[in-house]
């Protein structure tokens, strides 16, 4: 596996931000704080995750007078295979045969998973 570890870590705030900006693409402050589903969240409190979000390279703007639009410059894909590898490398030695293994040990993962994990390796292009 290709080892990338040239992203920040996401707080949990920031990713939970980031992952409503990666669903809608391009997108106001406003639109981010309506898909929370809090009417109570103050929008400065927004406003400064999306900030820190652009200042760490996730995100980039479009300035419409003071509007800014948002949009995502990291790929959802690319953060998530920076996190495997994070976690292969601080759990499992950088080793993906560990990870299945512990998987498979700690229940898991069953038989049917394994079967269907084994056949896409055998055939990545499924």
């Amino acid at each position: 596996m290709k080892r990338n570890n040239t992203l920040p870590t996401l707080t949990k705030a920031e990713e939970e931000v980031m992952q409503i900006i990666w669903q809608l693409g391009r997108c106001m402050v406003k639109d981010v704080i309506d898909k929370l589903g809090d009417p109570e969240m103050p929008h400065s409190t927004i406003s400064s995750v999306v900030r820190i979000l652009e200042k760490k390279g996730f995100v980039d703007h479009k300035a419409y007078g003071k509007t800014h639009e948002y949009f995502p410059i990291i790929a959802k894909d690319a953060y998530a295979q920076h996190g495997v590898t994070s976690l292969l490398d601080k759990y499992f030695s950088g080793s993906p045969k560990q990870l299945v293994s512990f998987l498979v040990q700690s229940k898991d993962m069953d038989l049917k998973e394994l079967n269907d994990l084994l056949k896409i390796l055998d055939d990545p292009k499924k």
